[in-house]
C-alpha cells in the first residue's frame, strides 16, 4: 500500500512498513549513521514504548543494503518458547545465500544445523553433540559468531533488548567484548523494563579498543515535530490545533500520533465511500465513470486520499478518549471498520501473544480457511496485524497487541484461552511456554504448575537459563506451594544461577532461596554450597567460608556435594591452624578417607572425581612430588558433564599452585589446558581465572612487552571477574617498580588497597606488602619498608603455607635487616622453614625463598662465601624454573659477596644480571648494576664520539621523560637510575626542552 504525502516541501513520501516521514529524529540519525560506516560497532538504542526506536534504526540501515551490507533482524519477545538464542537464530535464517561452501567453513559452524533445518545443507555436518546442555551452547556460540564472521559486512539488529533471555544475553555480550571485525551489533530495548540495576547486557559493559558504536535515548516528540509529521500526510489541511490535539493524546510519542492520523485517514476514507454510494446510480455506458475515475486517479493524492481540511468533528475522533490515551480507543476505532472474521482473527492473535502461522489461527478461531485467510488479509491491509518472518503473523507493536486484548471480553477471552491450550499440545513439539501461559490465563493454578514447571525443564534442558529463571520464579511466588515441588524449582533455580555471569544477582538470587523456612536440609545444604562457593571464587569474599561449614553439615546424605564444600574449605583450614599444615593436611585426609569407604559401598564416578581433585589439590599445596604424575593420569575423556567439570577445577587448582610452587611449565601446560577445556565446557567464570593466572605466568617469565594490553583484553572479556583488578594492579605495581616508576606501583595498590583488606586474601596482602617495601627499599626508605610488612607479617603469621611462594619472606629479611632488627630476621626466616620446610617437596620457588632469605641473613653477617653458595643455589633455582627476573637479582646479590675477594668475578656477575634486566626493560635494575660497575672502576668506557642526538631523545633522555611522566621527583629518578643529583637536573632540563614542555604538562599528560 501507498499513502501519498507530503513534507512542508511538498515532495511526495512513499510509505515504508510504518508510511510516515520520519520527524524530529535528525541528530540521532545522524549519530548512528555514522557509528555504523566504521565496523566493528557496537550501538545501542534506547527509549520507551513508541518512541521510534525501530523505524530509527531501519532508516539508518536500509540504505547499507544496497551497498553490499548484509542486514539481520531478530527480535525478542516477552512469550517464547526455549532455544538458545532464539532472536539471533532468527536473525541468520536468511543468511543461506550469502555462505560459503560448506567445507570452507569452521566445522564447528554445522551445530547449528539441528537449529536451523533451512540451513542445513548450506552448513558443515553436525559435530558430536556434546551431553551438557550448557556446554552445547557454548558451542553455538562459537558457530554463531563463525557464521557472522563470514557473512560480513554485516548488521546484527536485535530488537526488544528487555525481553532477552538469559542464553541470548550472555551470547550478545560475548560478541559485544569480542566483536567480528565485519559486524555492527545494534540493540534496541526500553530502560524502564529492564529489572532494576541489572544493564542491559546484564554486566557493565565497555566497548573495547578498536571497536566504535554509541548509545542513543530516545526522548518523546515535541508538538511542531508533530505538526511536521501532520503536514506530512495531511498538506497545508493540517492545522495547529490538530497537533496540539495529537501531541496532548500521544505525550509525543510518533507511534500513537501515527495512529491517531491512520484513524483520521480511516474516518475519511469512510465518509468518501458514504459518498461514492449515494452517486452510485450515476454510472457512464460509455466507460465515462472509468474516465471519470482516473482522471480523479491522476490529481493531487492528497486531494483524494484526506480531507479538504480537518474539521472539528474530525478533532472529536481523537479527544473522545481520556488520558492516557496509548491505542486502545484508536485500535478500537479501526476494529470497527473490519468484517467480523478479520476481527476474529485479530482477536486470536491478540490471546496467542507471540507471532504464529495461518494454521494455528484457523484451528483457534474455528473459522474456515477460507475465511481466515480473507480476515487476515483485511487486517495486513489495516496494518493492525503485520508479517513477521515467512508466513507467521503478529502487531506491528506489543502495544496494539495489549490494546486488543483488554477490550477482549471475559468469556471470549477464556474460550480463545482453552482453543490454544487444546491446539498447542497437537503440535509435533508442543510449545510448553506458551501452554503454561494460556493455562495460568485460565485461573487453573494446579494445571499451571505442572505445565510451568514442564516449561522450566524443558528450556534448562536447551539451555536457555533465562526463560527457566522466570517460569520458576513465577513458581516459587505461588503461595502454598506443595513441599516437593518447591524443594525441586529451588534446586533447579539454584543450578541455574550458578552458571549465571552477573555475580551480585545470583549471590541475591541463591540467598533469597535460602531464607525458605520449608526447604529440606540436603536442599538447603546443596543451595548454600553454590552460594559459598561463588562468593569465594567470585569475590574472594571469606564470608564464603561459614557458608561452606553449614553446607557440610547439611549435606551429610550427600557425600557426593559434601566433598566438595571441604575441598573448598581447605585454604580456611590451613589459616585456622598456626602450628603448621599437618594439622590441616591430617584433618583433610580423615575427610577424604571416610568418603572414599562410603565410596567403596556405592561407587559414584561424580563423586570419585571430587575426591581426587580435592586430594590432587592438597598434593600440590603441600608439595608432594607425586602430584605430578597423579594430575596425568585424570581422566579427561569421561563423557559426565560433572566429571569434567570438576577434572576442569582439578586442573586449574594444581595448574595454580604448580605457580606458587614454581613448577613454571607444569603450571603452563596445565592452565591452557583449564582455559581451553573451560570455554568448551562453557564454564566462563574458570576459564577467566585460568587466562588470569597465565599472565600472572607470562610476568615471572619475563614476557613484559604487552602485559599492560593483555590485562586490558582481558579485563574486556571478563568484565565480571572481579578479582582481575587485584591480580592486574598487583603485577603491574611489579611491573612499574622494575621500571623504576614507583609512584605507578604505589598507586596500583592504593587502588585495590581496599578490597585487599575486606577479603583477607593471605596471597594478596603478602604480594601487595612486598610490592611496597620493594619501592621504599629502592628509594632508601627502609622504615617505610619494614612499616609495610610488619602488619602482613602479624596478619599472616608467616607460618603457613600461604604466605610462601609470594616474595614476601625474603623482602620482609631484608627490610629487617637494614633497620637492625637482625634478631627479628633470623626469627622469622627460622620460623617459616621450621614449619613449612621444603626437604622432600617439589616447591623450588619456596626453596629459593627460604635460600635467599638465609643468604642475605649470612651476608649481613658478614659470611661472604656461605651467602655466596646460597645466591647462586637461588640463581639456579630461578633459572631452572624459568623466571629471568629474579635470576638476575640472585645474579646480582651473588655479585655484592664476590666485590672484595674476586672483583672481576663481581663485575661479570654485574655485567650478567645488568645485561638481563635491560633486555626485560627494568631501567632502574639495569642501572644500579652500571653504578656497581663503576663503583669498582670495571665499568665499561664510553666509546669516544659518543653520537649526538640532536633534537632527539638520547635513550637516557628517555628513560628521565618516562620517569617525569610518571611524577618522579628529581631524587626518585636520581636513586632509579643510580645518577647523581646534579646529573639528573641536567637531563631533566634537556628532555624538557627537548619535548617543549614542562614538568607539570608532562605528569598531566600521563
Amino acid at each position: 500500500m501507498v499513502l501519498p504525502m507530503r513534507s512542508g516541501g511538498g515532495r511526495p513520501v512513499v510509505e515504508g512498513e510504518h508510511g510516515f516521514v520520519l520527524v524530529g529524529r535528525e541528530d540521532e540519525l545522524s549519530l548512528l549513521t555514522a557509528a555504523l560506516r566504521s565496523l566493528p560497532a557496537v550501538l545501542m538504542v534506547e527509549g520507551e514504548a513508541g518512541v521510534g526506536k525501530s523505524r530509527l534504526v531501519r532508516e539508518a540501515t536500509a540504505p547499507m543494503a544496497g551497498q553490499g551490507t548484509r542486514l539481520l533482524t531478530g527480535f525478542c519477545h516477552p512469550l517464547r518458547e526455549p532455544l538458545p538464542f532464539g532472536p539471533v537464530l532468527e536473525a541468520l535464517r536468511p543468511v543461506a545465500e550469502w555462505l560459503p561452501p560448506p567445507e570452507t567453513l569452521n566445522p564447528q559452524v554445522g551445530a547449528l544445523a539441528p537449529l536451523l533445518p533451512e540451513l542445513a545443507r548450506h552448513l558443515p555436518p553436525a559435530p558430536d553433540q556434546l551431553v551438557d546442555a550448557r556446554g552445547r551452547r557454548f558451542q553455538l556460540v562459537g558457530a554463531v559468531r563463525s557464521v557472522l564472521e563470514v557473512v560480513g559486512p554485516a548488521v546484527l539488529v536485535v530488537e526488544d533488548l528487555h525481553w532477552v533471555d538469559e542464553a541470548t544475553r550472555e551470547l550478545l555480550l560475548l560478541l559485544a567484548r569480542d566483536m567480528p571485525k565485519r559486524l555492527a551489533l545494534v540493540l534496541t530495548y526500553r530502560g524502564e523494563d529492564l529489572a532494576p540495576d541489572v544493564p542491559v547486557l546484564g554486566t557493565p559493559y565497555r566497548r573495547p579498543v578498536g571497536t566504535g558504536g554509541a548509545e542513543i535515548h530516545l526522548d518523546a516528540l515535541a508538538e511542531p515535530d508533530l505538526f511536521e509529521l501532520a503536514s506530512a500526510v495531511l498538506g497545508r489541511r493540517a492545522t495547529p490545533e490538530l497537533a496540539g490535539t495529537l501531541y496532548e493524546r500521544s505525550a509525543g510519542l510518533p507511534l500513537i500520533a501515527e495512529e491517531d492520523l491512520l484513524t483520521l485517514r480511516e474516518h475519511q476514507l469512510r465518509h468518501q465511500r458514504e459518498a461514492a454510494g449515494h452517486s452510485g446510480g450515476n454510472r457512464q455506458p460509455d466507460g465515462s465513470e472509468w474516465r471519470t475515475s482516473a482522471a480523479r486517479r491522476a490529481r493531487s493524492a492528497d486531494e483524494v486520499f484526506v480531507p479538504r481540511y480537518v474539521n472539528r468533528d474530525e478533532l472529536a475522533v481523537l479527544a473522545r478518549a481520556e488520558v492516557p490515551r496509548y491505542l486502545r480507543e484508536a485500535i478500537t476505532e479501526r476494529l470497527a471498520g473490519l468484517s467480523v472474521e478479520s476481527r476474529t482473527v485479530v482477536e486470536a492473535a491478540a490471546v496467542l501473544a507471540v507471532p504464529t502461522d495461518q494454521d494455528l489461527l484457523t484451528e483457534v478461531t474455528g473459522l474456515g480457511p477460507a475465511q481466515v485467510s480473507a480476515g487476515l488479509a483485511e487486517a495486513l491491509r489495516a496494518t493492525i496485524l503485520r508479517e513477521i518472518g515467512p508466513a507467521r503473523y503478529g502487531f506491528r507493536h506489543t502495544l496494539a497487541q495489549q490494546a486488543v486484548y483488554r477490550n477482549l471480553l471475559g468469556p471470549r477471552r477464556l474460550e480463545l484461552h482453552r482453543q490454544a491450550v487444546r491446539r498447542l499440545w497437537t503440535r509435533p513439539s508442543p510449545p510448553l511456554v506458551q501452554i503454561a501461559y494460556h493455562t495460568k490465563a485460565l485461573g487453573d493454578v494446579q494445571a499451571w504448575l505442572h505445565q510451568a514447571e514442564a516449561a522450566a525443564d524443558q528450556a534448562i534442558a536447551v539451555g536457555d537459563d533465562g526463560t527457566a529463571t522466570a517460569l520458576i520464579d513465577e513458581i516459587l511466588a505461588q503461595p502454598n506451594l506443595e513441599g516437593d515441588l518447591r524443594t525441586r524449582a529451588a534446586l533447579a533455580l539454584a543450578r541455574v544461577a550458578k552458571e549465571g555471569i552477573e555475580f551480585t544477582r545470583t549471590i541475591t538470587t541463591l540467598r533469597r532461596i535460602l531464607i525458605d523456612p520449608q526447604l529440606p536440609t540436603a536442599a538447603r545444604g546443596e543451595i548454600r554450597l553454590t552460594l559459598g562457593v561463588l562468593m569465594l571464587n567470585q569475590n574472594r569474599d571469606r564470608a564464603g567460608f561459614p557458608e561452606l561449614e553449614q553446607a557440610v553439615e547439611e549435606l551429610d546424605t550427600r557425600p557426593d556435594l559434601a566433598v566438595r564444600a571441604l575441598n573448598a574449605l581447605t585454604a580456611d583450614e590451613r589459616r585456622r591452624y598456626p602450628q603448621g599444615p599437618r594439622v590441616w593436611e591430617q584433618r583433610l585426609l580423615a575427610w577424604l578417607d571416610a568418603t572414599e569407604e562410603t565410596l567403596r559401598v556405592h561407587p559414584d564416578e561424580t563423586v570419585w572425581a571430587a575426591v581426587c581433585a580435592t586430594r590432587l589439590n592438597m598434593m600440590v599445596l603441600v608439595g608432594d612430588p607425586a602430584a605430578r604424575q597423579l594430575v596425568d593420569q585424570l581422566p579427561r575423556t569421561s563423557s559426565d558433564h560433572v566429571v569434567q567439570r570438576q577434572i576442569n577445577q582439578a586442573l586449574h587448582n594444581v595448574g595454580a599452585g604448580a605457580v606458587q610452587a614454581g613448577q613454571d611449565e607444569q603450571a603452563f601446560r596445565l592452565l591452557t589446558e583449564s582455559s581451553g577445556l573451560a570455554r568448551q565446557l562453557g564454564y566462563h567464570l574458570l576459564e577467566g581465572y585460568s587466562r588470569l593466572d597465565l599472565l600472572r605466568l607470562d610476568w615471572l617469565a619475563g614476557r613484559w612487552h604487552s602485559l599492560e594490553e593483555d590485562y586490558a583484553r582481558l579485563k574486556d572479556a571478563f568484565p565480571d571477574l572481579t578479582t582481575l583488578a587485584v591480580e592486574a594492579a598487583l603485577t603491574l605495581g611489579q611491573l612499574a617498580a622494575a621500571r623504576g616508576q614507583w609512584r605507578s606501583a604505589l598507586d596500583q595498590l592504593d587502588q585495590v588497597a581496599g578490597v585487599i583488606d575486606r577479603s583477607d586474601e593471605s596471597e594478596w596482602i603478602s604480594r601487595s606488602a612486598m610490592i611496597a617495601a620493594r619501592v621504599n627499599l629502592a628509594r632508601e626508605q627502609p622504615r617505610a619498608a619494614w612499616d609495610a610488612v610488619a602488619p602482613a607479617l602479624a596478619f599472616l603469621r608467616l607460618t603457613t603455607l600461604d604466605a610462601q611462594g609470594w616474595g614476601l619472606l625474603p623482602v620482609a629479611v631484608q627490610a629487617a635487616l637494614v633497620c637492625g632488627h637482625q634478631d627479628t630476621a633470623r626469627e622469622l626466616a627460622a620460623a617459616a622453614e621450621q614449619v613449612v620446610g621444603v626437604r622432600g617437596k617439589d616447591m623450588p620457588a619456596v626453596e629459593a625463598e627460604f635460600r635467599l632469605a638465609h643468604g642475605l641473613l649470612l651476608l649481613d653477617a658478614g659470611d661472604f662465601d656461605a651467602a655466596a653458595d646460597e645466591f647462586d643455589r637461588v640463581r639456579l633455582l630461578y633459572d631452572v624454573i624459568g623466571r629471568p627476573y629474579d635470576a638476575a637479582q640472585a645474579t646480582e646479590l651473588l655479585a655484592t659477596t664476590r666485590t672484595d675477594a674476586a672483583p672481576y668475578d663481581a663485575a661479570t656477575h654485574l655485567t650478567n644480571a645488568a645485561t638481563a634486566f635491560t633486555a626485560l626493560g627494568s631501567v632502574a635494575d639495569a642501572a644500579r648494576c652500571q653504578q656497581a660497575l663503576r663503583d669498582l672502576g670495571l665499568a665499561r668506557p664510553t666509546p669516544r664520539g659518543r653520537r649526538g642526538y640532536g633534537t632527539e631523545l638520547s635513550p637516557r633522555e628517555k628513560q628521565v621523560a618516562d620517569l617525569l611522566a610518571d611524577g618522579a621527583s628529581n631524587q626518585d629518578i636520581a636513586q632509579a637510575l643510580s645518577l647523581s643529583k646534579r646529573t639528573v637536573e641536567m637531563h631533566v632540563t634537556n628532555t624538557l626542552k627537548k619535548l617543549h614542555t614542562t614538568r607539570d604538562a608532562l605528569t598531566d599528560r600521563n
